[in-house]
Formats: structure tokens, C-alpha cells, sequence
């Protein structure tokens, strides 16, 4: 009867851990797969694991970009504004939303939790009075206080991502930290750009 149990246990980990995998078959919503991962025999094991790091980023990227869509959000609804601002804002929302339903996706699949215990600080993260400041601003003032906000936020964004290149384990997280480096990269660029203009 000893015996039994820890092959019991040691089967039922096995059944969470390929319970946590088969959403690899694109059911889950809000999940682009492409295709090129169903494909390969060792996608749904890599995509099973994952370590603290990768659980860390998600847990923390989430809450960051939600705020990047809000603050896109809040730009969106001002009038007169530059069309490249607009055009910033509506290309922010459109990238970051289908991020955060992936990683709520992971976490629900790797059985983490979505959110991250205690009150832990992100680097780039706006406060309350920054985010009614914004809000409050209107015309070039609430485009120049959106584009320093915004690169502030997606160099805390790059930082997240890099620490989970560096450290993390699951193959499609750190495939989407590099993209969020690489894009959020190219974007704080055009900002600095932009925001010399104004």
C-alpha cells in the first residue's frame, strides 16, 4: 500500500502537468497559436514548463500592460489630438490586450495564480495622481505627458522582459519577453522622436 501512493501522486502530477499543456490545441480564447507550435511533437511539454521567473513576468506584465491600455485608453478618448499620437495609442492597445489574455492563459494552464501575491513594485508603473494628470491634460500638454509616461513604462516593460530572457524556463515566455524587448524597444524610440516634435 506504500507503495501505491507516491506512484499515485507521482501520476497525478503528471495529469496536472499534461492538464496545464492540452491548451496548446487553440481552444483556449484569446490564444494565437500561428500553427508552427501545434505542429511540433515537444511544443505542448515545453509549453507544460515553467519555473518562477516565467510565472513572475506574467504575474507582473499583466497588471503593466493593463495599465498601458488604459493609459491608451485615456487618449483615445481625448479630441484633437496629433493623428500619429492616436495612431500610438490604438497600436499599444492592439498589441498588449492579446499579451495579457495569453499570459492569464499560461498562468490558468501552468495552475499559478493570475495575480501576484503582496504589493510588489514595477519599475515604469504610473501612480494614481499620474494617471488623473493625465486624464486632466488636454491638446499637446496630454501628448507630451503620454509620450514620457509611456516611455517610462515600456522601459520597465523592456527590464521585466530581459530579466525573463535571461531566467526564464517556458519556450513561448521567453519568446514573448524577446518580442516585447524588441518592439517595446522600437516604439520608446519613436516616442523620443515624437516627443521632440512637439
Amino acid at each position: 500500500m506504500k507503495k501505491i501512493l507516491p506512484l499515485s501522486a507521482t501520476a497525478l502530477a503528471a495529469l496536472i502537468a499534461l492538464a496545464g499543456c492540452s491548451t496548446g490545441t487553440g481552444s483556449m480564447p484569446g490564444m494565437n497559436h500561428g500553427g508552427s507550435t501545434i505542429s511540433s511533437p515537444q511544443a505542448p511539454v515545453t509549453g507544460g514548463e515553467h519555473n518562477s521567473a516565467d510565472t513572475m513576468f506574467a504575474q507582473m506584465m499583466i497588471p503593466h500592460h493593463t495599465q498601458a491600455v488604459q493609459m491608451s485608453d485615456i487618449m483615445l478618448a481625448k479630441s484633437g489630438l496629433d493623428p500619429k499620437i492616436t495612431a500610438l495609442a490604438k497600436d499599444i492597445k492592439a498589441a498588449q490586450g492579446p499579451e495579457i489574455a495569453k499570459m492569464t492563459g499560461w498562468l490558468t494552464g501552468w495552475a499559478e495564480p493570475t495575480a501576484m501575491a503582496g504589493n510588489h513594485g514595477m519599475n515604469g508603473m504610473m501612480t494614481g495622481a499620474d494617471m488623473d494628470k493625465l486624464r486632466a491634460a488636454q491638446g499637446t500638454e496630454a501628448s507630451k505627458l503620454f509620450l514620457s509616461q509611456m516611455i517610462a513604462h515600456h522601459e520597465g516593460a523592456v527590464e521585466m522582459a530581459q530579466s525573463e530572457v535571461i531566467g526564464g524556463k517556458n519556450a513561448d515566455a521567453v519568446a514573448l519577453a524577446k518580442s516585447i524587448v524588441a518592439s517595446q524597444e522600437a516604439e520608446i524610440k519613436d516616442m523620443k522622436d515624437l516627443l521632440a516634435t512637439l
